[in-house]
Parts: structure tokens; sequence; C-alpha cells
């Protein structure tokens, strides 16, 4: 069974599009249903195997989600971190956790998506001739 039904996955990419448009920078969400290492060392091999690593300005985001283990985490890369405050992403997870903790997954990485796309909007504002660097759709990965 999916982890998200259709609604469900076209509301988290069109979230992806909406901050991704008022920003040059990019969003990437990652799902797995079980995360068998420690969650940032997790997140940080799929940002790099994601080629988040990757964009122009240095200003990727991932938000990655081990859904049936109920581990997340949000990595920036150099460019997005070198201009937040130092507790933005402690802060954006705990507004994602406040849907997650009553099992509205989806609202959580939505929110999560907001947030981050606020920040890139701020930082790194849409230009003429912005381009979309790397996919929108949500990367399901299967673990090891």
């Amino acid at each position: 069974m999916p982890v998200f039904n259709d609604e469900e996955q076209q509301r988290i990419r069109k979230a992806i599009e909406e901050a991704e448009n008022r920003s040059s920078g990019e969003i990437r969400v990652c799902i797995e249903k079980k995360c068998s290492e420690e969650v940032l060392d997790r997140a940080a091999k799929y940002f790099f195997q994601l080629n988040m690593h990757k964009t122009k300005l240095r200003h990727g985001v991932l938000i990655y989600v081990a859904t049936v283990d109920r581990k997340f985490a949000i990595i920036g890369d150099a460019g997005i971190n070198q201009v937040v405050p130092p507790n933005f992403w402690d802060s954006t997870k705990e507004d994602m956790m406040q849907h997650f903790k009553y099992g509205d997954i989806v609202e959580g990485i939505i929110t999560g998506l907001k947030i981050a796309g606020e920040q890139l909007q701020k930082y790194f504002p849409n230009t003429q001739g912005n381009n979309n660097e790397l996919p929108d759709d949500i990367a399901f990965m299967d673990g090891d």
C-alpha cells in the first residue's frame, strides 16, 4: 500500500511548486517507511543521492520522513544554512511536529515546505529565467 494516496501526493507536489515559484531555491521531499540508521545521517545520504548539493547557489532543502519509524529531518545546503537563523531548522521541525503528533503527515510536510519556501523567498528571490534545477516529485525510497 502506498504511503500517500494520489490526492495527498498532489498536495505535497503543489506545495513544493508554490514554495519554489517564489524563490530560486530547490526543495525535495524524500519518503521511506523505515530509517535504518541515525535520521540525520540517513537524510544526508539522500541529500547527496538526490543531487541536492549541486544547485547553483547551494540552496537546496530536503525534508526526509520515515513514516513507519516516525522519524524525520530537514537538511539545508550551505547557501541557505549561511543565512537562516541558527535555530531555524529546529523551529521548523517543531511546527511540523504539531501536525505529525496528530497523525497528519501530509499537513506536517506541507507546513515544512511553506516555512522553508518563505526563507528561500527572503534570501533567494525568484528572478527572471529561474530554472527548476531539480524535480518537484516526491522521492520514494525503499531503504537498504
